[in-house]
């Protein structure tokens, strides 16, 4: 079983910057973001394959920007231009190859205030 291990969250102004990372422990196909505030349902940010295929949630185009390390096993989350709205918990997710699970973190808290 793959076990993933997230870092970077933390307090962030509006406009202002933040990376997000997740390593898993051996190598996944795909690997992404979700994210979950307060009274509110779980939602994709952003996916990535392992060939640099990605998938993003309309709200964060153009501001974030997924990217792995293959050879590290590791998912990055560049969050730039941040919002109120971006507040969350961001949960990393890995599909293995085989297709047979979906793996999920601890989750990070993202919290975007002035």
């Amino acid at each position: 079983q793959v076990q993933l291990v997230e870092s970077g969250g933390g307090l962030v102004q509006p406009g202002g910057s933040l990376r997000l990372s997740c390593t898993a422990s051996r190598s996944i196909f795909s690997m992404g973001w979700y994210r979950q505030a307060p009274g509110k349902e779980r939602e994709l940010v952003a996916r990535i394959s392992s060939s640099g295929i990605t998938n993003y949630a309309d709200s964060v185009k153009g501001r974030f920007t997924i990217s792995r390390d293959n050879a590290k096993n590791t998912v990055y989350l560049q969050m730039n231009s941040v919002k109120p709205e971006d507040t969350a918990v961001y949960i990393c997710n890995g599909l293995p190859w085989t297709g047979l699970g979906n793996y999920w973190g601890q989750g990070t808290q993202v919290t975007v205030s002035a």
